[in-house]
């Protein structure tokens, strides 16, 4: 049996549980990994009591085990 190349990483994506291998994604990566509409917002979770960090589409993650993200639909007006 072969082993992997690459290392895997646990994330989780709106409590979805995401294995990648990438060691940096952009947001828009991580919104199409989980199916999200790209107009989505796309939030990193603090760690404690840092607060959450807005992910831009083209903003670059370094990806490490445990992160969890979340998405927000945008707002609606009117």
């Amino acid at each position: 049996m072969a082993k992997e190349d690459h290392p895997r990483f646990s994330i989780h994506i709106d409590g979805q549980h995401f294995e990648v291998e990438q060691t940096t994604m952009t947001g828009a990566q991580l919104k199409e990994l989980a199916h999200k509409d790209q107009q989505y917002q796309l939030f990193l979770e603090g760690h404690g009591s840092d607060p959450d960090e807005v992910v831009g589409d083209t903003s670059a993650v370094s990806i490490k085990n445990g992160m969890h993200f979340y998405t927000v639909p945008p707002a609606t007006f009117g």
